[in-house]
């Protein structure tokens, strides 16, 4: 048996260290495997926008308020418009010298659909601030 070094005197005893070189590669292996999977486990996120409470954003005389209600209809400043006539409004709104704040006032039950096509209005018309505007929670009695 090739237990030893190149001594030239003999011992019966063999050597009693560990080889850690296979330990470590396994080690750097499996760092490398955690590195790599560990951003794939942050892309699950639950969103439930309806439900959320901030602080109110003040009305600027740069701020246009759209609504969606759940059929899909579209209320500028209140006022009914097919999505044409508001993707004209983004575009007119946008050629300002400071483009205004897009609000998206959305139900909860809006299909996500109505509301990506307005999303891609608003960035081809040149508006970049968009923010969705939620009703706070009800209080409850204990609270207020």
């Amino acid at each position: 048996m090739a237990f030893g070094g190149f001594e030239k005197e003999r011992s019966a005893a063999p050597m009693a260290d560990i080889n850690m070189t296979p330990l470590i590669d396994v080690m750097l292996v499996l760092l490398v495997i955690f590195i790599i999977t560990a951003p794939l486990f942050t892309h699950a996120i639950r969103l439930d926008l309806p439900k959320a409470s901030a602080a109110p954003a003040p009305q600027t005389p740069q701020t246009v308020t759209l609504s969606i209600d759940d059929a899909g209809r579209l209320y500028w400043d209140g006022r009914a418009l097919s999505l044409d006539a508001v993707r004209a409004n983004l575009v007119q709104a946008g050629k300002a010298a400071t483009p205004p704040e897009l609000h998206l006032r959305a139900s909860r039950a809006t299909r996500y659909d109505v509301i990506a096509q307005v999303m891609s209005a608003a960035q081809q018309a040149g508006i970049e601030r968009i923010g969705f505007v939620t009703e706070p929670p009800p209080r409850s009695p204990a609270t207020q």
